[in-house]
């Protein structure tokens, strides 16, 4: 189940990426029941059950959820507002290209914050 949100989401975000590929690294891996999409080891975007998460800037955010384009993300029904991302309930099957804006403004978001730290083996 887990490697079809991956194939969906590698399709979606080669698709919305296409003129970025050769500057910077995109991957998508697996993400608990889903997968995720991170621009230079950074987390961007995720596809699980609940949807297309995409982490963007406050004002961005904002204006999505106030226009009801998007809903804040919650993994879990009583779990915590994930601050920064917005949720496309519907997908990347309903959202196609009206999505590929969001997406690349998420990349150029995450490329902002600061880099992850190296992980302890």
């Amino acid at each position: 189940m887990v490697q079809k949100y991956l194939e969906k989401l590698s399709t979606f975000s080669d698709k919305a990426t296409v003129d970025r590929r050769d500057s910077i690294k995109l991957e998508c891996k697996h993400f608990f029941s889903g997968a995720a999409l991170y621009a230079n080891n950074r987390i961007c975007i995720t596809l699980t059950p609940v949807g297309l998460a995409v982490k963007l800037p406050e004002s961005t955010k904002n204006k999505l959820l106030e226009n009801k384009r998007a809903v804040p993300l919650k993994y879990f029904p009583k779990g915590p507002i994930k601050k920064d991302y917005v949720l496309f309930s519907g997908g990347v099957e309903q959202g196609g290209k009206a999505l590929h804006k969001y997406v690349n403004e998420s990349i150029d978001y995450a490329l902002t914050l600061p880099k992850p730290k190296a992980k302890r083996k």
